[in-house]
């Protein structure tokens, strides 16, 4: 007698298993990580590359390196060699602010006490130093220095903004303020135009003008400078550090 054949069991169908969802790291505050425009590369932050700029918006364009400083060097050494050449005098910057000092103080007394008839009777006219530059009729500001500092100032304006640095900012350290910061400025620019009038020239007329003569003044007042402040960097490091 054959044995009966047994009925063919049914597999049960396969059971899917949904995935467990994975946690999306936070970025930056919270902001959620999303992938790349690129396939393959990591996750990165979404603010990256910041917000896009609003239609009509102006985008600054970046501003031009520095000069290499031994190539600014070079152009300034020649500046002064053209100096020399076509005016017969070097350059300086001290001279031009002193002229403008004097010249300013006698106007304003002057006008306070009956106008230009009063101008010879005036502090800055009878003070010695002062009144070396309103000597006889010529004017105190015609001078070479005093075109030569109104040149640099606009010159070194137009600079700044054909290499795209040209903006209204007071730069100050981690550690400090706008008002600490003008203070220490305005401090230090009393103590060196001081000083300057004292060696009788600048880092321009001293330094460089006299410099390149071999005046022995010159380079004594050279290494001064150098000698100050380095000594008193450390004293105001933490101003920037």
């Amino acid at each position: 007698m054959a044995e009966p054949i047994p009925a063919p069991v049914e597999a049960a169908p396969p059971v899917e298993i949904a995935p467990e969802p994975v946690p999306i790291p936070s970025g930056v505050e919270g902001t959620p990580l999303v992938p790349s425009e690129v396939e393959g590369t990591p996750l990165v932050p979404s603010e990256v590359e910041g917000p896009a700029p609003s239609p009509g918006a102006e985008v600054r364009p970046e501003a031009q390196p520095y000069w290499n400083s031994y190539k600014a060097g070079i152009a300034l050494g020649l500046v002064l060699l053209a100096a020399f050449v076509f005016t017969g005098r070097g350059l300086g910057a001290s001279g031009a602010v002193t002229r403008m000092a004097a010249y300013s103080i006698q106007k304003v007394e002057a006008s306070l006490h009956g106008g230009t008839a009063a101008e010879g009777d005036t502090i800055a006219k009878k003070n010695t130093y002062t009144g070396q530059y309103l000597k006889g009729p010529a004017d105190p500001l015609d001078d070479f220095l005093v075109y030569m500092f109104v040149g640099v100032v606009v010159g070194g304006f137009i600079s700044g903004v054909l290499a795209r640095r040209a903006s209204f900012e007071v730069s100050h350290g981690p550690h400090s303020n706008v008002s600490r910061r003008l203070m220490f400025a305005a401090l230090g620019g009393v103590v060196s135009a001081y000083g300057a009038r004292l060696a009788r020239g600048c880092t321009s007329g001293q330094a460089l003008t006299g410099g390149a003569t071999l005046a022995l003044g010159s380079w004594v007042f050279m290494l001064a400078v150098f000698a100050g402040g380095y000594a008193i960097a450390y004293f105001v490091r933490k101003e920037w550090i």
